[in-house]
């Protein structure tokens, strides 16, 4: 054996490695993969910065949004790809350096390489017979990589299509409460306007439970996070962020029986948002991102919808505080995720309050 053959064995065996290691981290492992190898993820992160780039630019809405909606399919489709690439040439390298334990023998790399394609699928044709113990050993792990990584791949999408419908069943069920895009003020309009104000109750349990499910099933897979809402006007996020909005408003500025279960949705929904947060390596901002004229017009809305408001500024300084330890984290992902704004969520940047108090943002820390 040559150097040379030593040499393309060697690369193969790193190469074989590293692909089963980023598959084990990102498909079979359900734990975020951000502070480990996971090379497919930076495939996708350039890939989607080009696609929203090209998104954003198209004008009629329903065509940016199904362009937009496509790519969450597509990037997994696309790291099953490169993965089936990488393990093609990673054999191919080891075919290669033992070409002559073939009948006939591997005379290029390319006639390896087509080798190992049609041993990966597998469509082998027999044109190519291994001989040697070590070329039907090899031969013998890839057909078997090849129907693991099938497996994988019918495996994930079925799962991460039952999150995705139990994510958007709850998403569709507020919009009766909240409106499209939806509102955290015109949820406790809503309650109140249709005399169901005990319903507040349930709705804070059922996105305590969502938020739960959430943080569970879209950080150990996070190419669930461009999976969008099928609706007009609806985005899991922009929900999300309206029940959150209505439960600070429940514990800060109005008098309510559903203010436990407000708070508990706030203290699992801000877990949700910290460690989407520390995924994408966002900072954080003491600034609640809502004016206080803003503020003042929700209030009286809520007084005429028949709640009784705590004193404004008392209740402004509670908001401030609460919603500042969400308020960034989730504007930001908003606009990482190319969502319609909606009230309060989203685009920020032009309020009068961001020229006067502009500062580094604060990194978070890890939290586990």
């Amino acid at each position: 054996m040559t150097l040379a053959q030593a040499g393309e064995i060697g690369g193969g065996l790193v190469l074989l490695a590293a692909t089963f290691y980023d598959l084990f981290q990102t498909v079979v492992l359900p734990r975020p993969a951000v502070h480990k190898l996971a090379l497919v993820r930076y495939m996708l992160r350039a890939i989607w910065r080009s696609w929203r780039w090209i998104g954003e630019r198209i004008d009629r809405q329903p065509r940016r949004e199904g362009w937009l909606a496509a790519f969450g399919p597509i990037g997994v489709l696309s790291m099953f790809v490169a993965w089936g690439l990488a393990l093609t040439l990673g054999y191919a390298l080891i075919l290669d350096g033992v070409r002559s334990q073939f009948h006939p023998a591997l005379d290029s790399f390319g006639t390896s390489l087509y080798f190992s394609a049609t041993t990966l699928v597998p469509l082998s044709y027999g044109d190519i017979i291994p001989e040697a113990a070590f070329a039907r050993i090899v031969t013998i792990a890839e057909s078997a990589s090849g129907i693991f990584l099938a497996a994988l791949a019918i495996t994930l999408l079925f799962s991460l299509y039952e999150s995705f419908q139990e994510r958007e069943e709850l998403v569709v069920t507020l919009d009766a409460m909240a409106g499209a895009p939806p509102s955290g003020v015109r949820i406790l309009e809503t309650a109140a306007e249709l005399g169901m104000r005990a319903e507040l109750v349930k709705t804070f349990d059922d996105w305590r439970r969502w938020a739960a499910a959430v943080l569970e099933s879209h950080l150990a897979y996070p190419m669930l996070l461009f999976f969008r809402s099928s609706h007009d006007n609806e985005a899991w996020l922009n929900s999300f962020g309206a029940v959150m909005d209505a439960a600070i408003l429940v514990i800060s500025a109005i008098e309510d029986d559903s203010r436990g279960p407000a708070k508990l949705m706030m203290t699992v929904g801000r877990h949700l948002t910290e460690d989407l947060a520390w995924y994408f390596g966002y900072g954080s901002s003491p600034e609640p991102y809502v004016e206080r004229v803003e503020f003042d017009e929700a209030l009286s809305r809520l007084k005429s919808a028949g709640y009784r408001c705590r004193a404004h500024e008392e209740a402004w300084k509670d908001f401030s505080r609460l919603r500042s330890g969400y308020a960034y984290a989730m504007n930001q992902m908003a606009k990482r995720l190319a969502i319609i704004p909606a009230q309060w969520i989203g685009d920020r940047s032009y309020l009068p309050h961001r020229e006067r108090t502009a500062r580094p943002a604060r990194r978070l820390r890890s939290r586990r």
